[in-house]
């Protein structure tokens, strides 16, 4: 999960790419870069921090140019060193800078292809690095003077040698600027245009549809699956569905936790189909225990804020903000390794004690990963006063690891691999334990965009759509991702690729 933006602008670039950036935020904590263009030379910032900590005025007045690209990281497992903060660039040929957000399933292997066919190095453990490479080689095959139609023919043969979900944007040196998305529409982006002072069209291509808001850019649409958009150096749009075989089936994770509730994903609001979880989770409760004793719904903030309103609304009980949050702690579901999300979780959130004093509580979070946080939390409220504890997930149980984009941990670690819906509350210690059904979550995006024919709901189904995963890809996944591998990855990693990313990359 990261969040990238592309600009082409008729003004300089830099201050509406960080504000993109900073909207993006809830996607990647760990890195942000930017990368821009201006006669023929790029220029780049990034490092490890907060979009706010990484960019300050010096390294603003270095980014010049009204083209430029930039991206928001979180980590995954070996991959939390500055050296692979994106974006990644790339000399040959023309010079290409590109930014991703996704996941490439075939990235051993198009690893081994770049080096023995393509002659190609990769230099990191990144595989947005070999997305650009394989990319590069692509548009190299396509001469030295490049058309739209080169251009989509290169991202046509990236989709076919490339497996996986991913978005991307990229800038070709005196070209323009170009963004695709997997044939399975599996990771967001969208694309928007303005107006400038003098007339002249300028688009914004982003993760979300919130980074455009933000710009005052109006959303044009997403783009569809295995489709392109490429534009020129006179600002001169061009699309086109590059993949031989493309359907939607995009994340619902996005639509449960992932995405800012304002945005607008394959059109459809995320606050929409969140409030249509609450409902349903509602009438999940009503039907399996319909002479409830619940006194107040409290939301786990901030993702489930929604679902929760919309739960108490449906069940006719009192709505009530029993937690406080501290605004400047991360996300926990994406911070590196179990040690420090056990350590947040108390930093992050305090009881209100008055509204869990001798109530029944039925406490609502958007998913429950690996059970460490909702244990936590449910202890708080047994602290401030409650009689019960019951717990609402407004996601179906999460079983299996991500492939995708996603940095679930390994399937072993998921507190429902493997077990009942009854015997997880027996773990977090609730009283009782509803979960979100998958048909009702699916319905619930329905609700609000009945375009929607299908979605990867592999965390919560094991059926990944892509068809290219099987037990021994898992069992590697598993390897790499489990938090004893992850803690000693980030400590090698510390020692690698450690230095101030800032500067000028001449053509």
């Amino acid at each position: 999960m990261c969040g990238i933006v592309g600009l082409m602008a008729t003004q300089a670039v830099n201050q509406a790419i960080y504000d993109a950036l900073t909207v993006l935020q809830h996607r990647g904590q760990d890195a942000a870069g930017m990368m821009t263009w201006s006669e023929g030379r790029f220029f780049l910032r990034k490092s490890n921090g907060l979009v706010r900590d990484v960019f300050h005025t010096r390294h603003m007045a270095r980014l010049k140019g009204q083209l430029g690209i930039g991206h928001v990281r979180y980590p995954t497992a070996g991959s939390s060193s500055e050296a692979e903060s994106q974006p990644f660039y790339v000399n040959s040929p023309y010079g290409i800078t590109l930014a991703h957000n996704g996941n490439l399933t075939n990235s051993d292997r198009l690893k081994q292809e770049l080096f023995s066919t393509d002659l190609r190095h990769i230099n990191t453990s990144s595989d947005s690095e070999v997305l650009l490479n394989v990319f590069a080689h692509e548009l190299g095959k396509q001469g030295l003077h490049l058309a739209p139609e080169d251009v989509f023919d290169a991202v046509r043969r990236v989709h076919r040698r490339c497996n996986g979900g991913y978005a991307a944007v990229a800038i070709i040196n005196g070209v323009g600027m170009v963004a695709f998305r997997d044939p399975n529409g599996i990771r967001p982006v969208v694309f928007g245009t303005r107006t400038a002072e003098d007339g002249r069209q300028e688009v914004m291509v982003a993760s979300e549809s919130v980074a455009l808001d933000v710009g005052g850019f109006e959303l044009e649409r997403d783009l569809a699956p295995g489709e392109a958009v490429f534009v020129d150096m006179d600002g001169q749009v061009h699309t086109q569905v590059c993949a031989d075989r493309p359907q939607l089936r995009s994340c619902i994770f996005e639509h449960v936790y992932l995405a800012r509730p304002d945005s607008i994903l394959d059109g459809a609001y995320v606050y929409g189909t969140r409030m249509h979880m609450g409902r349903k989770l509602g009438d999940r409760v009503l039907n399996e225990w319909p002479d409830h004793d619940i006194d107040v719904v409290i939301p786990i903030p901030d993702t489930s804020r929604t679902s929760a309103l919309e739960m108490a609304q449906h069940l006719g009980v009192t709505y009530r903000e029993g937690f406080m949050k501290n605004r400047y702690i991360g996300r926990t579901f994406i911070m590196p390794g179990q040690t420090q999300r056990k350590k947040s979780v108390r930093q992050k959130l305090n009881a209100i004690n008055i509204e869990f004093q001798d109530k029944n509580v039925m406490l609502v979070d958007d998913s429950i990963v690996r059970g460490t946080t909702c244990h936590q939390i449910i202890q708080m409220a047994r602290d401030a006063g409650a009689r019960n504890v019951y717990f609402a997930s407004a996601a179906p149980p999460v079983r299996y690891p991500n492939v995708y984009g996603i940095d679930m941990p390994a399937a072993s670690e998921l507190i429902a691999h493997g077990r009942s819906e009854a015997e997880v509350g027996e773990l977090i210690g609730a009283d009782r334990i509803f979960y979100q059904d998958l048909e009702d979550l699916k319905a619930a995006c329905r609700e609000v965009n009945p375009a929607f024919d299908g979605f990867d709901c592999s965390v919560f189904d094991g059926e990944y759509v892509t068809g290219d995963i099987d037990s021994a890809y898992l069992d590697a996944l598993e390897a790499s991702r489990n938090d004893d591998t992850r803690n000693t990855s980030a400590g090698d990693n510390a020692l690698v690729g450690m230095h101030n990313q800032d500067d000028d990359l001449d053509d």
